[in-house]
């Protein structure tokens, strides 16, 4: 397994972690993703940690918080041996203390965390949303108190625009608050927004990604194809509402060379579009997530191997989308591209 360092942090994170959405199966949305009990999350931490992925994310608002209780069990008596990652910030109640990142509801929630995990840290966590009624002082001020108090080790944030992410690390330097050492974005073949400012910036400042989704919402799987649609009974169905869009046409292009590259390579479609992700600019750790083992070991196997540069450039040219406003002229005109020219390179790493 390959270490990248997470963004100019001190932390090294494995190329995949695994996403503990599946764990729990409680509430009607978050909790729809999978119902793996403590005995199934215990089997999928062994075979995680078997094949080097130390890295295990989660949420407070995942199954109400019974996501991380599943996680905390099934890490128990081996907990040096993990990193754990949590989010808090969007609404675990209808309360109007509830919701959002204020410094009082950031201590408490961090409290709930650490008893549901059952440790005494929290290797990463994250804002799992921008919170525009608090100020970014208060939000980093909070986040310094549970840094210094040893509760926290690392500080990141999940689905940030740009200038809310500029704004809060600005507001961290002026401070002398903890920088966010991470994003936690979707990226994907089928949609590859976060391109356009997140990972120059990401680049610039120092933030590594986190990847979620990066399957597109369970689109790459190779189940949904040309000619084949969305079978009856698929979670997607009842899901998709709430997940990224994807145009058809795009998806059916993408899974057609996606399918070209499987057989070429002797690998399933998810490890060629979960590898392509691991060359991508700025990329520290790409989720991985599974309800059966069949599927965890699946896509474990996108590790180890490359595709050849012809191949990635092939799934670069299908999946490009035209670049929005004020992008555009970076891309189409060569005075523009001069000045700023396309990120080409990975996250840092090395192999353990």
């Amino acid at each position: 397994m390959e270490y990248r360092q997470l963004g100019t942090s001190g932390l090294s994170v494995p190329v995949l972690s695994f996403g503990a959405g599946t764990f729990g199966g409680e509430g009607p949305l978050f909790g729809a993703w999978g119902d793996t009990g403590v005995r199934g999350a215990r089997r999928m931490v062994d075979i995680c940690i078997d094949a080097g992925i130390t890295l295990f994310d989660t949420a407070d608002v995942y199954s109400a918080g019974a996501s991380e209780s599943v996680l905390g069990a099934a890490v128990k008596g081996r907990r040096d041996r993990v990193l754990l990652s949590t989010k808090a910030g969007l609404p675990m109640g209808d309360g109007p203390g509830d919701a959002g990142t204020s410094g009082a509801r950031l201590i408490r929630s961090t409290e709930d965390a650490l008893r549901r995990l059952g440790t005494d840290r929290i290797d990463l966590f994250q804002l799992h949303a921008f919170d525009a009624a608090t100020p970014v002082e208060e939000v980093l001020s909070a986040l310094d108190t549970l840094v210094r108090a040893g509760k926290i080790r690392h500080v990141g944030v999940s689905n940030f625009a740009g200038w809310q992410l500029m704004k809060s690390l600005a507001a961290a330097d002026r401070h002398g608050f903890p920088r966010y050492a991470a994003h936690q974005v979707y990226y994907s073949l089928v949609g590859r927004d976060y391109e356009w400012e997140l990972m120059p910036l990401g680049r610039d400042q120092g933030v590594g990604a986190l990847v979620w989704s990066p399957l597109g919402w369970g689109r790459l799987t190779g189940r949904v194809r040309r000619g084949r649609p969305l079978p009856e009974g698929s979670r997607l169905h009842a899901t998709a509402d709430y997940g990224p869009p994807v145009d058809d046409e795009l998806l059916y292009d993408v899974v057609d060379v996606l399918d070209a590259i499987a057989r070429e390579t002797g690998r399933s479609i998810p490890q060629v579009a979960l590898n392509w992700l691991l060359g991508r600019p700025t990329v520290s750790s790409v989720i991985i997530g599974a309800r059966t083992e069949e599927q965890l070991r699946q896509n474990i196997g996108a590790v180890g191997w490359s595709l050849t540069p012809e191949q990635s450039a092939r799934l670069d040219a299908v999946s490009h989308r035209p670049a929005p406003y004020p992008y555009f002229p970076y891309e189409r005109q060569e005075g523009f591209a001069r000045l700023n020219p396309p990120l080409t390179a990975p996250a840092p790493g090395r192999a353990a």
